[in-house]
């Protein structure tokens, strides 16, 4: 649907206009034949001839709408389609409310002035908080900008620029990696598995007298490695 303008013909006044392919669209008719109508009424001076505002048609090219007040609004549909009538009072009335609503008052007096300015202040305020706690997730995702495939525990450390001993330690504080009864292995939880964040990697090694070994490595995912940098400079933060 086109978009409906609010022009202003005084520093205190704004009037609302409806395009003539918005109404078009609301009786159910041709623009060109809108258009036509509008000049034929304007030719016998019925309404004035509204202003006309460019916009590019669907293939691109450069075409011209009418924007048509309220009161003439009127005389154009009960002139095409009367029976669209409660349709366009329908829509004036949609048109107006949100017009009120997005509107900002004038302050009524030097007191009000204050007030708006006060306002306007905190929600700059505001706004620049919020940007000050986006930083450290924006500076931990720079971190792990070139960081590919999987890492182990010692890898996903050094991408996020935290010593190993102190990375794992923390990892078990969130719930991430345990060890278990005896073992000296880090084991990842499971639900740090099914998220995506961690992985298993086992492999088998040869000891000196020619058994195997089975070891199991915990290995940190790119999506892993993304989740830690957003908690990890959180905390420190």
């Amino acid at each position: 649907m086109s978009q409906v303008a609010i022009h202003e013909r005084d520093p205190a006044a704004a009037t609302l206009t409806m395009s003539s392919r918005e109404i078009a669209e609301l009786v159910e008719s041709r623009h060109d034949s809108v258009k036509r109508t509008i000049e034929r009424l304007a030719e016998k001076g019925v309404i004035g001839i509204p202003p006309t505002v460019e916009y590019k048609d669907g293939l691109g090219r450069p075409a011209a709408e009418y924007q048509v007040g309220k009161r003439d609004s009127y005389v154009i549909v009960a002139q095409l389609s009367p029976e669209f009538t409660a349709r366009l009072v329908d829509r004036w009335q949609e048109l107006e409310s949100a017009a009120v609503t997005a509107a900002p008052a004038i302050p009524p007096n030097y007191a009000a002035a204050l007030r708006l300015a006060a306002d306007m202040a905190e929600q700059k305020d505001r706004a620049e908080a919020e940007l000050a706690i986006a930083a450290p997730k924006v500076a931990a995702l720079d971190r792990i900008a070139t960081a590919d495939g999987l890492l182990n525990l010692t890898g996903a450390a050094k991408a996020l620029q935290q010593q190993p001993v102190k990375f794992c330690e923390s990892l078990r504080r969130l719930g991430w990696i345990y060890r278990r009864a005896g073992g000296k292995s880090n084991v990842a939880y499971q639900d740090k598995i099914q998220a995506g964040y961690l992985t298993h990697k086992t492999t088998t090694v040869m000891r000196g007298d020619g058994t195997e070994k089975i070891c199991e490595q915990v290995l940190v995912t790119t999506k892993g490695l993304t989740k830690l940098a957003v908690l990890l400079v959180g905390q420190a933060a």
